[in-house]
């Protein structure tokens, strides 16, 4: 999964691709690169952000989802919003996946993805992006998030989605430390008990800086790179079945030598 921030302030690649045809043409290079999935943002979710408006974030977000989806029919466009109303234009403009990083706390978004029988992820966080790492604590990490887990899809299925439309993300980075993002990884496997897709994104995240360079001395996210390629084989290989991604070449290229190495 590509990952397409139409934002001026994203932590990575923010004000990058916040034009149209810029957008459209990061899509293009990246669906060439091996990504047949595209995940379209309008609202920065790093620590700290704030929050984007309805009209802000349609404006940023449908003309691109529109583009990339006429002129990428292969590729499957994703929207990464927790607003029910910009997931159902975005998906009335050709999206076909829902990220939603708050896990469907806008009440009206079970009804968006029922009306449109769409797909959805559901992430783990605690807090929201102004207040998440603030002190993050867990006795179990592993164990919280499991529960979140099984409470929102009970949610869900109580507003008629199945189970099955949906993909998990533990949320590295949400809400967590260095630490609890490690464990995470680690135990990965954990997860595979849901019988749902697993989805990562630890591409270029602070925890990455930090265990390479130091809590108080991170790396910055340019020199991060490695980093995320090691998290995505190691969560591939604990059954991470998509893989959130800023440099789609390079991870679809390390995967292809690591599943011929895999046999």
């Amino acid at each position: 999964m590509g990952i397409l921030n139409v934002t001026p302030d994203s932590f990575s690649d923010g004000g990058r691709f916040d034009r149209p045809d810029a957008a459209v043409a990061r899509a293009e290079t990246m669906a060439a690169e091996g990504a047949p999935l595209i995940d379209i943002g309008g609202e920065s979710t790093r620590p700290g952000a704030a929050p984007v408006d309805v009209e802000e974030e349609t404006r940023r977000v449908v003309p691109v989802v529109a583009a990339v989806a006429r002129r990428l029919p292969g590729v499957w466009v994703s929207i990464d919003t927790s607003k029910a109303e910009v997931a159902r234009r975005a998906l009335d403009a050709g999206a076909r996946l829902v990220n939603d990083v708050s896990a469907l706390s806008d009440p009206a978004m079970a009804t968006v993805l029922h009306e449109h029988r769409a797909p959805a992820v559901l992430m783990h966080r605690r807090g929201d992006p102004r207040t998440m790492q603030d002190n993050p604590v867990y006795t179990d990490v592993i164990a919280a998030i499991a529960s979140f887990f099984e409470e929102r899809l009970a949610f869900a299925a109580a507003h008629g989605l199945p189970r099955t439309n949906f993909l998990l993300d533990p949320g590295l980075g949400f809400g967590k430390t260095t630490a609890h993002n490690l464990t995470i990884l680690r135990r990965l496997g954990e997860f595979q008990r849901f019988g749902l897709p697993l989805l990562i994104g630890a591409s270029r995240k602070s925890f990455i800086g930090r265990a390479l360079g130091g809590e108080t001395t991170p790396l910055p996210p340019a020199d991060r790179e490695e980093g995320s390629l090691a998290a995505a084989l190691w969560a591939a290989a604990k059954g991470a079945r998509v893989l959130r991604v800023h440099d789609v070449r390079a991870a679809a290229r390390a995967l292809t030598l690591w599943r011929a190495l895999a046999g």
